[in-house]
């Protein structure tokens, strides 16, 4: 896959959204009305945030005339393969090359049945393969070598969450230059650094439970006293991009210059339940341009 084939499919920002995940039919309105905002804003992709499934990105396909529509991701554990296959053929029927698959492990507090994750991974992807899923329409949710590589070989490249520009280098080495590497990051529209880190804390505390995370943190250079009492200010500032407009936007390059084709942006506020940010999406397609 080239550049210009990358960059085409998803350009160069998204826009990553568990709010835009609906299980209530009553907010399909909603949602595609911000979908289609997005897509004339000028972002390249819709990544639905959490564990969703691909009837998820009906109703936002549906809404659409170009954005690329992705899990970000579903987990093997919750959805069978065989199901997962059907779903995505009747979409890719009825919209092609719209919808992208990504999947992910999960963790094992979050899945009773988690066992083996690689080996899991490696057969579910035998499972697709032989339904007919290309392979160039998923993406997996890679944060070590062993599956950036599997990532790599078996799929259109890696949608890494929580990491940041040194993860993003080293993913993009194990990759290579074809395969597509897309990671998330996380955004604070706040520019005083105590008010954006205490947020950032608020919502790391639940990640800092996952030895996935925190595996990789370690691995990363990060040490047990930058995970304790809700995070560092090193480990905060890295995984987390807070400020004005211009330090936003240079954030978010430090995630290109590492290697990086795509950026999907979260815009973490501190508001709970399903309220969307629309206004800071608004923003953020300023500040990127």
């Amino acid at each position: 896959m080239t550049k210009e084939t990358k960059e085409n499919s998803v350009g160069r920002y998204g826009i990553w959204s568990a709010g835009l995940r609906a299980e209530d039919p009553a907010r399909n309105g909603e949602l595609a009305d911000a979908a289609a905002e997005l897509e004339e804003l000028g972002f390249g992709a819709i990544w639905l945030g959490g564990n969703t499934g691909v009837h998820h990105a009906v109703p936002l396909v549906e809404a659409t005339a170009h954005i690329t529509v992705a899990t970000g991701i579903q987990s093997i554990w919750q959805h069978e393969a065989a199901d997962t296959a059907v779903r995505f053929a009747e979409l890719e029927a009825a919209h092609p090359g719209r919808f992208l698959l990504g999947l992910g492990v999960s963790h094992a507090k979050l899945a009773e049945q988690y066992r083996r994750p690689y080996t899991a991974m490696v057969d579910y992807l035998d499972a697709l393969d032989a339904a007919g899923v290309p392979a160039d329409r998923r993406v997996l949710a890679a944060l070590g070598p062993k599956m950036l590589r599997l990532s790599r070989d078996r799929s259109a490249g890696s949608h890494p969450y929580l990491v940041t520009p040194e993860h993003t280098a080293e993913a993009r080495e194990i990759l290579g230059e074809g395969p597509l590497l897309a990671p998330e990051l996380k955004v604070i529209p706040e520019t005083d650094p105590d008010r954006a880190r205490t947020t950032a804390r608020t919502h790391l505390a639940f990640y800092l439970g996952l030895p996935n995370y925190t595996n990789t943190f370690l691995r990363l250079g990060f040490t047990d006293s930058d995970l304790a009492d809700g995070g560092s200010d090193r480990l905060i500032d890295a995984v987390y991009a807070w400020g004005d407009d211009a330090r936003l936007r240079a954030r978010v390059e430090e995630f290109h210059a590492a290697g990086a084709d795509h950026v999907a942006l979260q815009v973490i506020d501190g508001r709970a339940g399903d309220a969307l940010p629309r206004e800071e999406w608004r923003r953020l397609a300023g500040v990127l341009g």
